[in-house]
């Protein structure tokens, strides 16, 4: 190619790959339904799958949480059972529609939602402000 082709090709580029990176969501907006299949996220995080949901662990010391902007993918009404272990007390806030808190003790709590929509959703804490998990829901 010539580097006339190839300074043309660039801005091209450039903007596909911007366009393409645009399309994570932010929790508001719906994604089109095309798999309503479960699976777990990528190995050596602290999720698992099975046909009636996936499970999570979330722990909290201090103002630090675990696992810290994962993404999990779940199905459409497939049930996420959050463990939580935190040394504090606290809330969880579940970016969905309608949006859900999950209020949880000192210790261990089990704590189970469901998502009606695909999308996006965050889930996080406000105290500290920490993004804890981005579920990705088909």
């Amino acid at each position: 190619m010539s580097g006339r082709v190839v300074t043309r090709l660039v801005p091209l580029v450039l903007v596909l790959a911007a366009s393409l990176s645009a399309c994570g969501g932010d929790g508001d907006t719906d994604a089109p339904a095309t798999d309503q299949s479960a699976s777990s996220s990528p190995s050596g995080s602290p999720s698992s799958s099975t046909d009636e949901g996936v499970a999570v662990t979330v722990t909290r010391e201090g103002d630090s949480f675990t696992p810290n902007g994962e993404r999990v993918e779940l199905g459409i009404d497939q049930a996420l059972v959050l463990t939580i272990e935190a040394d504090e007390a606290g809330e969880l806030h579940v970016h969905s529609t309608p949006e859900q808190e999950i209020a949880y003790d000192a210790g261990t709590s089990e704590h189970e939602i469901v998502i009606d929509r695909p999308g996006v959703v965050e889930v996080e804490s406000h105290e500290p402000d920490v993004i804890l998990l981005q579920l990705e829901v088909r």
